[in-house]
């Protein structure tokens, strides 16, 4: 059973999410660089472990991601799951995880990389949206996609209206490719990410229109 930790800093949505799908794996552990994040009292609520590793007590990035990363050793981890953990990576960490860790961002990547995807897709008169769930590596948002859920922006749509929408999104796909690694169906290998066997070239697209 592939064991996973979660990285998180505020509320835990999709902690909540992850925890609810019921996944082949086993979430083991939960890391919270702020000790009021409510999403460590989802994980107590689920009686999963928990540590919390304040960045501010460490004097730069590497040495936090250093402790961080004992804490994943120490837990066996197998597969590292972002979820609004607000915390750039160092390379060093990056390097350690690739192939084991992913995140999820609001945007159709490669477009919108970065903060404000919802305002930017709204400043462009995007007339489409989502999320994407994918590989994490060193450059920011540009680890491989593995999963897309799109969905058509309307007129009365505010920045605000559009992270609910993306959220309400976030929540099925995010799990759903956390259980395709966890049963294999998703493999990264020396050659490549494969899906079901075979060369993955493009993300699996989820929509809601």
């Amino acid at each position: 059973m592939i064991k996973i930790a979660v990285l998180v800093s505020g509320s835990g949505s999709n902690l909540q999410a992850l925890i609810d799908a019921n996944l082949s794996g086993q979430i083991v552990g939960v890391i919270s660089n702020k000790p009021e994040a409510f999403a460590l009292q989802r994980a107590k609520n689920a009686n999963i472990a928990t540590a919390v590793i304040e960045h501010k007590q460490f004097p730069n990035r590497e040495a936090f991601d250093d402790v961080m990363h004992q804490q994943l050793l120490d837990w066996d981890v197998d597969l590292v799951i972002l979820a609004g953990f607000m915390r750039i990576l160092s390379a060093k960490f990056v390097h350690a995880w690739e192939g084991k860790m992913i995140n999820i961002h609001p945007s159709l990547l490669p477009h919108y990389k970065g903060m404000h995807t919802h305002q930017r897709v709204l400043n462009t008169g995007d007339a489409l949206h989502g999320c994407t769930v994918h590989y994490v590596t060193a450059e920011l948002d540009a680890g491989q996609a593995l999963a897309q859920a799109v969905l058509k922006v309307n007129t009365h749509d505010t920045a605000d209206s559009l992270a609910n929408r993306v959220h309400v999104l976030e929540h099925i796909i995010y799990p759903q490719v956390a259980e395709w690694i966890c049963t294999g169906t998703i493999q990264h290998t020396e050659n490549g990410v494969l899906f079901r066997g075979h060369p993955m070239t493009e993300a699996v697209q989820f929509c809601k229109f």
